[in-house]
């Protein structure tokens, strides 16, 4: 599966080859703040497959946390397009992919310990407080 996307100004384009290996809706805190409060419907691709295409991104990596994320997202208009765990997978933002149907429905929903009353979990998935092991 070859997916395309990018940011909402087009400064930022990038291009990930290869099946899904999760999809998925966090509810953490740190998502909250990075898609303005609703749960992050992402997709953990395989992180070498993932290349920008046009641009580059900023990163931000927060240094007061233990095993922290590093989010990349468009220095122009600010579009949080994916983010680097220290795993070495791709977890990409499913609102930058030009064709979002193309992520289907979330398999799972983590950090609902963070849940907010007005965010959704779709029925008949499993949902965990926390990361799954």
């Amino acid at each position: 599966m070859k997916l395309e996307g990018g940011c909402y100004c087009g400064a930022l384009r990038y291009v990930v080859d290869g099946e899904p290996m999760l999809k998925a809706q966090c509810h953490c805190r740190e998502c909250q703040y990075i898609t303005g409060g609703a749960p992050n419907m992402f997709m953990v691709m395989p992180g070498d497959t993932f290349r920008y295409t046009k641009g580059t991104a900023k990163q931000f990596t927060r240094t007061d946390i233990a095993n922290p994320v590093t989010r990349e997202f468009c220095p122009e208009c600010g579009t949080h397009v994916m983010t680097r765990p220290p795993r070495g997978v791709a977890v990409v933002k499913v609102g930058t992919l030009d064709d979002p149907k193309a992520y289907g429905a979330p398999t799972l929903a983590i950090f609902t310990c963070d849940k907010q009353p007005f965010h959704h979990v779709p029925e008949g998935i499993p949902a965990f407080e926390r990361r799954p092991t």
